[in-house]
């Protein structure tokens, strides 16, 4: 059973999928779970294999969701994508680590895209 608030997560990671598609990333993974942490997507673009954490809100008004990923949601992405490397099958890959903010707006969300939100000594 999902709540409202995981359902309004789901529209906001359908939106940040049809965004990255439609700049030519292939999704390669959906939600990787581990007990270290979460990766909401994992996509291909051209030799790079993209982490992305999707954040959404119903307002701005606090601030944009991505200033919401600080050091330790970070930390829990790198931990959930080393656990999705170590499981990869597929051949190396730079790696990087992007943020989409997806914000409720009244003609449809407004989705923002924020490559290489932050590094990691990789």
């Amino acid at each position: 059973m999902s709540t409202a608030r995981q359902r309004f997560g789901d529209l906001g990671e359908k939106a940040a999928e049809e965004l990255l598609a439609g700049q030519g990333y292939r999704i390669v993974a959906r939600k990787h779970r581990c007990p270290r942490g979460e990766v909401d997507l994992v996509a291909e673009h051209g030799d790079l294999l993209v982490f992305v954490e999707v954040r959404t809100r119903a307002t701005s008004a606090f601030g944009g969701p991505e200033e919401t990923v600080g050091t330790a949601k970070q930390q829990r992405l790198i931990r959930a994508a080393r656990d999705f490397l170590a499981r990869w099958r597929g051949a190396p890959r730079d790696l990087r680590f992007d943020v989409i903010a997806v914000v409720d707006a009244p003609g449809g969300p407004r989705v923002e895209h924020f490559p290489g939100a932050f590094d990691t000594p990789y």
